[in-house]
């Protein structure tokens, strides 16, 4: 057993006492989180691809060390079956290894680390931490990995990662648009594809649905407009919608054209929900948050002015219920 260096089990009997005297004869309790007892989708990081803090960025770094900000990890979902002990990860990302500590306290798999890995597309963010269950860390055996047809070649034909399928780290299953795979105590998960600068693979979002219920997950997708779908019919057909908000408004980087990362702005998601049902509009939960978008910090106007309008924003250790 683990005994903390400031346990009275290990300090001199007169001080033991002292400090019996002087904090009671009680212990203090952790704080102990309720979890579902049914599916349900543990969020377990809200950022853009690079996290934060940035990389190379000292004022984020010492506004985390000052107790000013909170680290965000990388967006990834973690779908939990508790009476299956099985566990699905959206999104492998580069802090794979903080998530699947956090996984581990919440959750069982029949197979580790993951009972399946869905990934949306090849961006850093979103399948960088693959290289975790490897030869070189993890020695991971055959865990399963969900991809979209460009992203499974890429993966099966590119190293590092194709080591992982040559070693039998991973196992590559091919998944198509539109096209729903059934998992354990009735879970479906579906891809769809969206508009995303493509370079390696395809981009896809997930709808996850349990017990009748829908989460529509898309942390990456160009402009809506460029998508031939009307994102407000996605948000009254479904019961969450957890969706790209990169950015919070034009300007926002500054000395860079923004109209080459043609996300869109989490200013412009509300303005064109505006007119949905007070409802509608709180199924709709704001994700994958550039480190220069306000709404990371809960303390500002924006983020602030989220909830004024009735959506809100995800948050690290988020349970949704289904």
């Amino acid at each position: 057993m683990r005994i903390a260096s400031f346990s009275t089990s290990n300090q001199e009997p007169f001080v033991a006492l002292f400090l019996l005297l002087l904090f009671g004869c009680s212990s203090p309790k952790e704080e102990v989180q309720t979890l579902p007892t049914e599916p349900y989708i543990y969020v377990l990081g809200i950022a853009q691809d690079a996290g934060y803090p940035q990389a190379g960025v000292r004022s984020e770094f010492k506004l985390v060390e000052e107790g000013k900000r909170k680290k965000q990890h990388t967006v990834s979902l973690l779908l939990v079956d508790p009476e299956n002990k099985k566990r699905y990860l959206f999104e492998a990302t580069p802090d794979f290894r903080e998530q699947l500590e956090m996984a581990d306290k919440v959750s069982e798999a029949s197979i580790y680390p993951f009972d399946g890995i869905f990934l949306t597309h090849a961006h850093i963010g979103h399948y960088a931490g693959l290289i975790h269950v490897g030869f070189e860390a993890m020695g991971s055996s055959n865990v399963p990995v969900h991809a979209m047809p460009r992203m499974k070649k890429y993966l099966e034909t590119n190293g590092p990662w194709s080591q992982l399928v040559n070693f039998e780290n991973i196992k590559l299953e091919a998944l198509y648009d539109s096209t729903t795979i059934s998992l354990e105590n009735n879970i479906k998960v579906m891809p769809f594809t969206v508009p995303h600068r493509d370079e390696y693979s395809e981009t896809v979002g997930y709808k996850v649905t349990i017990n009748q219920k829908s989460l529509v997950f898309i942390p990456d997708i160009d402009k809506w407009e460029k998508w031939d779908v009307d994102i407000r019919e996605v948000v009254k057909d479904n019961d969450y919608i957890l969706i790209d908000a990169s950015f919070y408004a034009d300007g926002e980087l500054f000395g860079r054209d923004m109209s080459r990362i043609p996300h869109p702005f989490t200013s412009e998601s509300m303005e064109l929900f505006k007119d949905l049902s007070s409802k509608d509009k709180a199924k709709v939960i704001f994700i994958h948050a550039n480190h220069s978008n306000p709404i990371l910090y809960k303390k500002s106007k924006q983020y602030q002015e989220v909830y004024d309008k009735g959506f809100s924003v995800a948050s690290e250790g988020q349970v949704i219920t289904f």
